[in-house]
This record gives C-alpha cells, sequence and structure tokens, in this order.
C-alpha cells in the first residue's frame, strides 16, 4: 500500500508523457500567419494591406452570421487584414455581421475597413445630406468610429454633384469619420474632374473599385487604365471571380440553383466561359493549385491592380483564393487564358 502511494506522489510530480505522433503527421503551424508579412500599399491612403481583399457581399444574404464569422477568422489566419462590404449589401446585415466580428475579436486596429455607401434606400445617393447619414449610420452598423476607405458609389447616384461630394467628404475626413477616398462606377471624365477638385484642396480619390475579371475585362477600359496610372490610383477590382463562375465548381446549368446567383452563374456558362474554364483547368493542373486561384493570380498579374475584392461561401474557399497570391503566371499562361476568354 505504502509502495502505491509513494507511486502516486512521484507521478503526480512529473510532467505528463508527450503522446506520440505519427511520422507522417502535419507538422503544428504555430506563431503568426505566413501572409501576416504579405503587404502591398493601398495607393496614396497610407494603408499596407494584404493583396487580396474579402469581401462581405454575400454575409447576411447566401451566407448566414455564424458561417459569415468563420470565412472572416479563416482570412485572418491565413494573414488577411482588409475587409470590404457596402451599405447596400443585404440592407445593412453585412455590416451588422462584420461590426460584430470586429467587436468579438478585438480586431478592430488590424483590420482595414473598406466601406461603400450610396445604395442604401435609407439614404439614397451621394447628396450631402444622406452621404453624411449613411456614412453615419454605417458607423453604427459596423460598431467603429471610422472607415478606412470610403468608397463614393456614383452608379447609385448619377445627379448629385460632385463637388458637393467632395466636399461633404472633406468634412467627414476632418472629422475623423472617414480617412481615405475610394471610387466606384465614376467615369475616366469624372476622375479626372475629381482629381482638378483635389488640386483646389478637396480630398483625392486614391483607390478605384472596377468590376474586372477575365470575363469582364472591357469594364476597365483604356480610359480608366490611363487615368488610374496617371493618378497613382490603387485598382481592386470587384467581381474577380464572376459570381463564382471563375473558381470552376458550376459548370452547367443543372448545377446552378433557382436563385440570383443561380442565374449569375448561367450567364457564363456559355462556349466563351467553358474555354476560359478549360484555360484555367489546364494552368491550375500545371502548377498545382486551384482554379480560383488562377483567377487570383491572373488579376495581380495585370498592371495597376493593388488587390482584388473576393467573396466566399465557406472557410475552405479562403485557402482556395490565398494561394492565388503565391502564383506567378507565366507570359504563356496569361496568354492562353487571354485567347480562351476572346
Amino acid at each position: 500500500m505504502a509502495f502505491f502511494s509513494v507511486g502516486s506522489a512521484v507521478s503526480s510530480t512529473r510532467p505528463a508523457a508527450i503522446p506520440a505522433t505519427h511520422p507522417s503527421a502535419p507538422i503544428p503551424v504555430q506563431g503568426p500567419p505566413l501572409g501576416q508579412n504579405v503587404r502591398v500599399p493601398l495607393g496614396e491612403t497610407g494603408a499596407r494591406v494584404f493583396p487580396l481583399i474579402l469581401g462581405g457581399a454575400e454575409f447576411g444574404w447566401n451566407v448566414d452570421l455564424e458561417s459569415s464569422h468563420e470565412i472572416l477568422d479563416a482570412y485572418v489566419e491565413l494573414g488577411g487584414n482588409a475587409v470590404h462590404t457596402a451599405d447596400s449589401f443585404a440592407g445593412g446585415r453585412s455590416e451588422h455581421i462584420i461590426g460584430q466580428w470586429m467587436h468579438s475579436r478585438g480586431l478592430r486596429d488590424d483590420v482595414v475597413l473598406a466601406v461603400r455607401v450610396g445604395g442604401h434606400p435609407d439614404n439614397p445617393g451621394l447628396g450631402p445630406v444622406n452621404l453624411v447619414r449613411a456614412v453615419e449610420a454605417s458607423l453604427t452598423r459596423l460598431r467603429t468610429d471610422r472607415i478606412d476607405v470610403l468608397y463614393l458609389d456614383a452608379v447609385a447616384d448619377t445627379g448629385a454633384s460632385l463637388d458637393d461630394t467632395l466636399a461633404t467628404a472633406e468634412w467627414l475626413i476632418e472629422s475623423g469619420k472617414a480617412r481615405a477616398l475610394g471610387a466606384f462606377g465614376y467615369t475616366a471624365a469624372q476622375l479626372v474632374e475629381a482629381r482638378i477638385y483635389a488640386s483646389a484642396g478637396y480630398p483625392r480619390i486614391s483607390v478605384l473599385d472596377v468590376p474586372f475579371n477575365i470575363l469582364r475585362r472591357h469594364e476597365f477600359d483604356d480610359d480608366l487604365r490611363l487615368v488610374a496610372g496617371a493618378q497613382d490610383m490603387a485598382v481592386t477590382p470587384s467581381h474577380a471571380l464572376e459570381h463564382g463562375f471563375l473558381a470552376g465548381r458550376h459548370r452547367t446549368r443543372q448545377t446552378a440553383s433557382l436563385t440570383v446567383r443561380g442565374a449569375q452563374l448561367a450567364a457564363s456558362m456559355n462556349r466563351r466561359g467553358t474555354r476560359t474554364l478549360r484555360a484555367l483547368d489546364a494552368v491550375g493542373t500545371e502548377l498545382g493549385v486551384p482554379d480560383a486561384a488562377v483567377a487570383v493570380a491572373w488579376l495581380l498579374a495585370q498592371r495597376l491592380v493593388t488587390a482584388p475584392i473576393i467573396n466566399a461561401f465557406a472557410p475552405q474557399h479562403i485557402d482556395e483564393l490565398v494561394q492565388g497570391v503565391g502564383v506567378r503566371l507565366s507570359r504563356a499562361h496569361l496568354a492562353d487564358i487571354a485567347r480562351a476568354a476572346e
């Protein structure tokens, strides 16, 4: 009996035995994520971002709160630090979800927050009154006191005076509610006009969001490219995967659901879309990465593109997309993809 008591006392002071692991078991990853040091300047905003911005267009619409938070967590765990949303996404629910996530994780100071305003039905357009109200409402939903990049949505308002919009934006920046300006839906002529106003003291538009991907090259036309390059704008293309089609998961109309997103996917299911996916398949097979990563790598290979805005429907999609940051496409790869997408 005494022997048992001594043995128990000794064993209680010894360190627990380390369980044996199989030689082929994954090596545990410790410390900061590998992508944490991968940063690029976001134009003249002063911010440095991971070259892939996580979009919140699906949050609160096709993706519920819990899944949205899992996607956001997966993005940050891989080194991401920039999140984009809009006051019109899911009627503001996307902002609610992102705000709750930042608050619960205590990550506000670590995230570059980009918000597009002008499309919410309660405060439509970019007129002075509605612009201020829209920003205040977004700040409330996001549970923060500032927006790092405020994208002005010209598509939602074609009637607002540009000088009034920029004068209001100047007040928002001076009051600390916004730090830098971005543009969405502006023409090349409007961007030139905005730069003229900037020379008179108004804030500069430093970031340009344009719908742009392998299948939508025409929307980033020569005039926009010329102006963006001349003004040293950071280009953050949205619709990077053409509503998910370029990820290659849906190739027939039978696989697309009878929803808005299904209709968006079906619009690309034609001969041109099929050729493009085959080209992505070939490059992806050669490089050992999924189609989504090739589509991201293609965007990052385009001159002027700083960081595409990508949307995800599940945490595992983040891993596929982030792989695109490390892929370097050769001229032959780019030429093959360009021919297929003609």
